[in-house]
Formats: structure tokens, sequence, C-alpha cells
């Protein structure tokens, strides 16, 4: 875990997996930032080598009540990316619904700061194309034009 770019969603708890075996979590965690789908990082006291333990439905869901309780609402997670798998960790790919609670706890979704700059930027250059014409045309064209941008950016 990195202190400067995780964010710890949860402390260490215990589960039990589809075969009865008590298992120790050290953590749930995040990235701080990322573009709008989230891995969720859930890191084991020791080795689950070979486990499989993304696809136990039993531990996943107790992990899923555990971000329950902390605030999450929503649908369950899917697993995530397998190469994100490791020897203590197993990795869930969270739904939309997860970005919520996620900024809620410092999260930032550079996905809409990207989306942010750009559409401030189309605005500046277009603005300029539009009064480099003189026609009462183009007037009218860039009222329509200013117009939807305003219904588009509230």
């Amino acid at each position: 875990m990195n202190n400067e770019t995780d964010i710890q969603l949860s402390g260490p708890f215990t589960v039990t997996d589809t075969a009865g075996q008590t298992r120790k979590i050290q953590a749930i965690r995040i990235f701080d930032e990322g573009y709008g789908i989230i891995d969720v990082y859930v890191d084991f006291a020791s080795s689950i080598t070979g486990e499989h333990l993304y696809k136990d439905t039993v531990l996943v869901g107790q992990v899923l009540a555990r971000l329950r309780f902390l605030g999450y609402v929503g649908p369950d997670f899917g697993h995530g990316d397998l190469g994100l798998q490791d020897d203590k960790l197993i990795a869930l790919e969270a739904p939309e619904e997860f970005n919520t609670f996620a900024a809620s706890k410092g999260w930032k979704n550079l996905a809409e700061e990207f989306s942010d700059e750009d559409s401030s930027e189309f605005s500046e250059n277009h603005e300029a194309d539009f009064s480099a014409g003189n026609s009462q045309t183009d007037s009218a064209s860039k009222i329509q034009l200013d117009a939807l941008m305003r219904k588009f950016q509230a």
C-alpha cells in the first residue's frame, strides 16, 4: 500500500470464504484518482496464491457488506483485471455508482476534470470563429450556439 496515492476505505477485519475458512483482510483501498472505473483492492494478511478468491461470492459478499456498512450504496462488484491479482491481493471492479462513495472519501475523477477543460477550450476557440463574421446569419447562429452551450453546461 502506498500512503501517498492510496485511499484506505477500511482497516483490518475478518471474513469467511465459501469453504468456511477464516481470512484476515488487512485493508480495502483504492487509488486516489482515476478515469471513472475504480479498481478496489482487498489486501489479505496471508498468501492467497492460486485460490481465486475474487470468484468466491461469499467472501466478496462480505467485502461488499463492509463497504456498505461504511456508506456505499449500489450494486455488487465484479472481479477486476486478473493481472492485478496478487499473492495477497484481489482486485474488484466497482460499478459507476461506486464513484460517489469514492469521491466522498477523497477520490478524484480525472475524466470529469478533462471533460471540463475540453468544453471550455471548445467554447473559447469557437467564440473567436463566430466573431470574425459580420452577417446577421452569423449572429443568429452564434446566439443559438451560445444558448445550446449554456443548456448543456447547466
